[in-house]
């Protein structure tokens, strides 16, 4: 087991920033030796187009980005939100991006770079399904084989976006290990890599696993920060007093947030608080997500960072109501900026999440992904003097893929602002 990166680069400053693979603390590469080929050959890589531009691989992602994807996306200023709170609260709305998410800003990135190396095949784990679809959608547009490891648990819970990435022409392969969640979806995708690490690519969703991967995830998600500050600017001449992204393993904080960490700026990080914080010794289980405001330091897929994990130091269970916030671990960035007090962790629970996913949708006409309706909802709870003047929330991915489940969790629970459930109720002379 590999288990380069630290601290401190070799001439004694600090290597924040990931291009050497550390994070303060956190970072790394602990990998199997059989996977130190790929992902030295994917570092290398890394700084050769992302960071130097070779070849031209940035100006080709970016028109794809516009041509393909259609970018930039755009910031709403939400009317009702902002008097209900007493501020200006604006959207910035990834919802709108092509497949319904931020996350075709890395997956789009990844596979070109991965065509880029010369790779025939990419392997992808998701969650929720949209890295998965992103990944699928990318993959067809730029004719490389595609196949998506996908936990039991999460296809049963998403099956529009398992035909989405089917109808793309992708293999999606089920993972019935443990909760069948995203966690064990990961593990199994890095099992077919060391395999087949000649030919494929792994398409990483998120600012987590070994040295490049939190660092190019976060390079290709900072489109949405980037945008977002040159909006705001154009718009109301000014930047935000906060932004607020929802928080998994943090591909959408990082990007929302990474072209504002050197402004003085808020930054709330909002994890899944599920049905209780803390974890259930007894049983292994978390019955939340909220790695950064409760988890402790250990290595999870590829990197030291903050996670789930009981006294015994085995990962636990996670929860969410949203599948995409469904994981034991967060990006070792995030962990190390919450650690020197750059950003602010903040948890919302299951009941409020649902709240938030019916209030965006009454009051601004936005169906919300249930990831971001975790942002939504903490407005709720949050101070004046935390949201400022102007506040910046980043809509993450809109909520057609959760509706299934919203129906489902909002007919067992009493849930503010939900539309009456007695529409699904069968009548007495209606056929079968």
């Amino acid at each position: 087991m590999s288990r380069s990166g630290g601290s401190r680069r070799d001439d004694g400053s600090d290597g924040n920033d990931g291009s050497d693979g550390s994070f303060g603390a956190y970072g790394g590469q602990y990998v199997p030796e059989a996977l130190m080929p790929a992902v030295s050959e994917l570092a290398d890589a890394y700084e050769r187009y992302v960071r130097d531009g070779a070849d031209g691989f940035p100006d080709d992602l970016r028109d794809r980005l516009r041509e393909f994807g259609g970018r930039p996306t755009p910031i709403q200023h939400a009317e009702r939100l902002s008097e209900r709170h007493d501020c200006e609260v604006y959207l910035k709305r990834e919802d709108l991006l092509h497949g319904g998410a931020h996350k075709l800003n890395n997956a789009l990135g990844q596979v070109l770079l991965a065509q880029y190396m010369g790779k025939e095949r990419i392997v992808a784990e998701t969650g929720a399904g949209q890295h998965g679809t992103a990944t699928a959608m990318a993959a067809a547009h730029l004719g490389m084989d595609c196949e998506i490891y996908m936990g039991r648990r999460d296809i049963d819970r998403q099956r529009p976006n398992v035909f989405r990435m089917r109808l793309n022409g992708a293999e999606v392969t089920p993972v019935d290990a443990g909760r069948g969640t995203l966690k064990e979806a990961i593990s199994e995708t890095m099992r077919d890599w060391a395999t087949t690490v000649e030919t494929t690519h792994y398409v990483i969703g998120s600012v987590v696993g070994p040295h490049p991967f939190p660092a190019m995830v976060r390079d290709f998600q900072a489109i949405i920060s980037e945008e977002a500050r040159r909006q705001l600017r154009e718009r109301v001449g000014r930047l935000p007093s906060s932004v607020v992204a929802c928080a998994g393993g943090g591909s959408n904080t990082m990007g929302s947030f990474q072209e504002f960490i050197d402004d003085d700026v808020a930054l709330y990080a909002v994890e899944a608080g599920g049905s209780s914080l803390g974890v259930d010794e007894k049983r292994g289980v978390a019955p939340n997500s909220a790695s950064l405001a409760t988890g402790s330091e250990g290595v999870l897929h590829g990197a030291r960072t903050k996670l789930l994990q009981d006294g015994d130091g085995q990962v636990a269970e996670s929860h969410s109501v949203s599948s995409g916030l469904d994981y034991a671990g967060v990006g070792p960035e995030l962990a190390h900026l919450v650690e020197e007090g750059r950003v602010i962790p903040t948890t919302v629970d299951d009941d409020a999440a649902l709240e938030g996913f019916h209030r965006l949708s009454r009051t601004e006409g936005i169906i919300p992904a249930l990831e971001t309706a975790h942002a939504v909802a903490w407005l709720e709870r949050a101070t004046p003097d935390q949201l400022g003047e102007c506040v910046l929330l980043t809509v993450s991915g809109r909520g057609d893929k959760d509706l299934e489940s919203v129906v489902e969790e909002t007919e067992r629970r009493e849930i503010e602002q939900a539309p009456a459930m007695d529409v699904f109720e069968r009548g007495s002379g209606e056929q079968p």
